[in-house]
């Protein structure tokens, strides 16, 4: 008795992860990228299944927002995944889609200690406290020492 309820319940926990990663999927293709970026990062925690669906994204057909998810997803794999996820990454160096080499190119970059930087527009900005000065009107600086009477005043 105890055996088939054990099947059943292992049946229906099957059943229930595959309509995850069916959802999953679906958020990781969507347009909004950062609901497909926490998509690919649940994904990243389903070992096996999470990679197989990662790897389909990123090589196949589909939108530059789903491959830089599933890129990032694949950099967010932990434990013995990281290597194969690693594996796909360098893999996907060698794809003749541009989008694909790129997003490759950048998660391999970050998963190796690489640290990505904005560029500050303007040249040299300081960074830290800035004083603000007070910016003085001169004209009304020397009209007023000289004793010379403006056009609005009587």
């Amino acid at each position: 008795m105890k055996n088939e309820e054990g099947k059943a319940c292992e049946r229906e926990k099957d059943e229930a992860s595959i309509v995850l990663l069916r959802q999953l999927k679906q958020k990781l293709l969507g347009r909004n990228i950062s609901t497909a970026r926490v998509a690919a990062f649940n994904l990243s925690w389903m070992q096996e299944d999470g990679l197989a669906i990662l790897t389909e994204v990123l090589t196949g057909n589909f939108s530059r927002t789903a491959k830089k998810a599933a890129a990032y997803g694949l950099r967010s794999m932990n434990g013995r995944m990281r290597k194969m996820a690693m594996e796909v990454l360098e893999q996907g160096l060698n794809h003749r889609d541009r989008t694909t080499k790129a997003a490759c190119v950048k998660g391999l970059f970050l998963m190796k200690g690489g640290s990505v930087k904005k560029a500050v527009s303007g040249g040299n900005r300081r960074t830290g406290n800035t004083r603000i000065q007070e910016v003085r009107n001169k004209r009304r600086i020397r009209t007023e020492s000289r004793g010379v009477r403006g056009p609005n005043s009587r």
